[in-house]
């Protein structure tokens, strides 16, 4: 069992029935998955960057991802449904553990001029959503072979009920917000 997984169970779960009144220790909001999605914009015109992604998607979670396509056409942007456009890979059970022990530890304080996370980015449903400029936080993308920085999305989905509840397991769980 995973670092983080252990202190879910042992810490962070008793502490969310006190804090929030439920009968059973199974109300306690955990997390669900976690989906990371990279946009690949130029791939329209060149497929090659998204082997690329895909390659650095795959070193960045520890599980192949899937290829995204265009669900419509748009002239302005030069694409047409069902043009490959992205990448995507869902987490679950130890390897999503694994991964947002490693983003919360490592990889997040590796951010320039990082003061935290925005408190904002939850969806009202208890869901959070997190933007990430640069794929060289994570410590797995090796400097020189990077050949253009990409930016992800990265949605921690939680059985929360509300934003608040969601709030408070995602930051006793480490992830650092803004004071």
């Amino acid at each position: 069992m995973t670092r983080l997984k252990e202190k879910y169970n042992n810490d962070v779960r008793k502490s969310l029935v006190e804090k929030f009144d439920y009968t059973s220790i199974m109300e306690a909001p955990s997390v669900n998955k976690i989906v990371i999605n990279m946009g690949v914009g130029e791939a329209v015109s060149n497929t090659k960057n998204l082997d690329k992604a895909v390659e650095e998607l795959k070193l960045i979670s520890g599980q192949k991802p899937i290829i995204t396509h265009a669900k419509k056409s748009i002239a302005a942007f030069r694409l047409r449904e069902g043009m490959p456009i992205g990448t995507k890979v869902t987490l679950r059970g130890d390897r999503m553990y694994d991964f947002l022990d490693k983003l919360v530890t490592v990889s997040l304080p590796r951010v320039r001029d990082f003061r935290g996370v925005s408190k904002n980015s939850f969806d009202g449903r208890g869901n959070y959503t997190l933007g990430i400029k640069e794929q060289l936080i994570f410590p797995e993308i090796n400097y020189d072979d990077v050949d253009k920085v990409r930016g992800m999305d990265i949605v921690i989905v939680t059985s929360a009920n509300s934003d608040e509840e969601a709030r408070e397991l995602l930051g006793q769980l480490g992830m650092p917000f803004q004071k």
